[in-house]
């Protein structure tokens, strides 16, 4: 039985989505739709990357000195949050922003090139690799280029540019560091002591320090586009894909007093990590999926699997375990790392808000013709993390 709404219940009211498909939500559905890959493979050959459509940067960031004083994936991030700030109504509402929570998901930052290939070069011919290593990361890389490329600049940025300025958060971790984001957005929104979030993350994957990074630890697909699925039989890897993500998550009593329309109610969250011993993922995802509901609270899968070796076969057997439709959303839009799980489930509160899920992504997908009734998001992380996700209609029978 379902039970009844609760004034608690954690709504998206608002999403912003950019990639290589486009911005926007109905640019992603018009994309899934009628899939065709967008991928470049010749720009970091012998490794294709899902490049960022072409954005008009000054229509949500519109100082050219912000610009400016941003790498790619700051502007990305920015941007996608202004895109979520207008899907939820909030543009520009400075008593709301002013009162908005925030949590960011991002990495490290850009690198500057010609020192990271002047160290690498010269280190294994250095008569003491450790003392040259620490010598040379103190005196070639400048202190303002490392303060500029910390991780919470983003969520600075986003304060700059669009007003949010709440409680702040930013979260580094990889693929887990995007679903612990949304995780602590939904717990805070739960227990009272949030009633408007923006949470989300961005990725730039257009950048060789992000191909060096995944291509020593032999994680990287080669050659031409391969669907995510289509990978793992073939022994795994990943593609990267540009990619920024955020969501304005509210409760349904502040949603409903500013006259917000919901798109989808997040009806839990769940996060892990194990040391991928064989079959540790999978527990952790079984014990996930059994605190939400099991295969019953949902009509489908949108997956966030990475593509990469080994974990994703392990990932495919299990949501193959649940005898639902599966539709892995990184075949359409790369891995995004940290905006990776925000932007699965995106994917999934776009469906679940025009009651259809887009077709089948390769053959090893199958076709679901129906409502969903609810949608599972997965975010297994390459390396580590295992996340799940409940998104179920934000009116229910039952609920109010």
């Amino acid at each position: 039985m379902t039970p009844m709404a609760s004034g608690r219940d954690a709504l998206i009211t608002g999403i912003g989505l950019i990639s290589c498909l486009g911005e926007g939500e109905a640019a992603h559905l018009a994309a899934l739709d009628a899939f065709t890959p967008v991928i470049d493979e010749t720009s970091f050959a012998p490794y294709p990357v899902h490049p960022m459509t072409t954005l008009a940067m000054d229509t949500q960031i519109p100082k050219r000195g912000d610009q400016r004083q941003m790498d790619s994936w700051q502007r990305y991030g920015v941007y996608a949050a202004g895109l979520a700030l207008d899907s939820a109504k909030a543009k520009g509402d400075t008593a709301l922003l002013e009162r908005m929570d925030m949590i960011v998901a991002a990495g490290g930052g850009e690198r500057d090139y010609a020192v990271d290939a002047a160290i690498l070069g010269a280190l294994p011919k250095a008569g003491d690799p450790d003392l040259y290593l620490n010598e040379h990361l103190l005196a070639d890389i400048r202190p303002t280029l490392f303060l500029a490329q910390l991780s919470n600049l983003l969520a600075g940025n986003i304060s700059i540019v669009h007003g949010v300025i709440g409680s702040s958060r930013t979260f580094m971790g990889e693929e887990a560091s995007g679903a612990d984001a949304l995780h602590i957005a939904c717990a805070r929104i739960e227990a009272g002591q949030s009633e408007i979030c923006l949470a989300g993350g961005s990725f730039n994957a257009q950048r060789p320090d992000a191909f060096l990074h995944d291509a020593m630890g032999h994680a990287m697909w080669r050659g031409g586009f391969a669907p995510v699925w289509s990978r793992a039989v073939l022994g795994g890897g990943g593609i990267l894909g540009s990619v920024a993500c955020f969501l304005v998550i509210e409760s349904r009593d502040h949603a409903q007093a500013r006259g917000a329309t919901p798109k989808a109610r997040i009806a839990g969250v769940r996060t892990d990590r194990c040391n991928r011993a064989p079959g540790a993922a999978t527990a952790n995802a079984a014990r996930q999926f059994a605190v939400l509901g099991g295969a019953a609270a949902a009509s489908a899968v949108i997956s966030g699997s990475t593509g990469g070796s080994g974990i994703t076969a392990e990932e495919k057997a299990f949501v193959d375990g649940l005898g639902l439709p599966v539709r892995a959303a990184n075949t359409a839009i790369g891995n995004a790392v940290e905006a990776s799980f925000p932007a699965a489930v995106a994917l999934a509160a776009m469906c679940i808000a025009r009651g259809r899920l887009f077709p089948p992504l390769e053959p090893a997908e199958t076709p679901f013709d129906g409502t969903p009734a609810g949608l599972f998001v997965t975010g297994w992380g390459l390396w580590r993390g295992e996340a799940a996700a409940l998104l179920r209609p934000a009116e229910e029978n039952g609920r109010g």
